[in-house]
């Protein structure tokens, strides 16, 4: 059994953001599995079953204009139909309509690639937390250090001279410099 090895980012760069959902298109995924659109999206078409509306589902005009200008060069060319998205579970429920043992390879890759993704999401989340917590933690403790430092680092007010012209009955408040 051959693997087939494909470099994480080549996969990572075919999630996209869409409806708030990570998801993978069908021409990026016929790419990677080595097939036709049209021959991947047949497969789908015939088991529709399979991929409820939280597995795949199609791009409206809107999210596919959007999405081309993300990309800037596409080699799409003239679209007869709107692309559909594969969420993780959809992309996992490919392999079992795709036969080819690439299919299957291709499918493993994809899944550790979205697993990777999700872990390395939430250590940085795990991570802004407990920045958080210390930071209200010290923030009592460390306000009175705060605060008499931004006093040093503020410059001395210091009354500003008047300059210019003084009337007769303001003279009597201001005074004369003789050297």
């Amino acid at each position: 059994m051959t693997q087939t090895m494909l470099p994480e980012e080549t996969i990572q760069s075919k999630i996209y953001l869409i409806r708030g959902k990570k998801v993978m298109l069908d021409r990026d995924l016929a790419k990677l599995y080595g097939v036709e659109p049209k021959t991947l999206n047949q497969a789908v078409k015939r088991n529709s079953k399979r991929f409820p509306e939280d597995f795949m589902f199609t791009l409206d005009f809107k999210e596919f204009s959007s999405l081309k200008s993300q990309i800037v060069t596409s080699s799409w060319g003239g679209v007869r139909k709107m692309p559909h998205a594969f969420t993780e579970q959809g992309v996992a429920m490919l392999s079992s309509v795709l036969h080819s043992q690439r299919a299957i390879q291709v499918n493993i890759q994809i899944m550790r690639t979205f697993t990777r993704l999700r872990e390395m999401l939430n250590s940085h989340e795990d991570l802004r937390r407990k920045i958080e917590a210390m930071e209200r933690k010290y923030d009592q403790q460390f306000a009175v250090v705060f605060d008499a430092i931004k006093q040093l680092l503020e410059p001395p007010k210091k009354p500003k001279k008047k300059i210019g012209f003084v009337l007769e009955k303001d003279r009597r408040n201001v005074v004369k410099i003789t050297s």
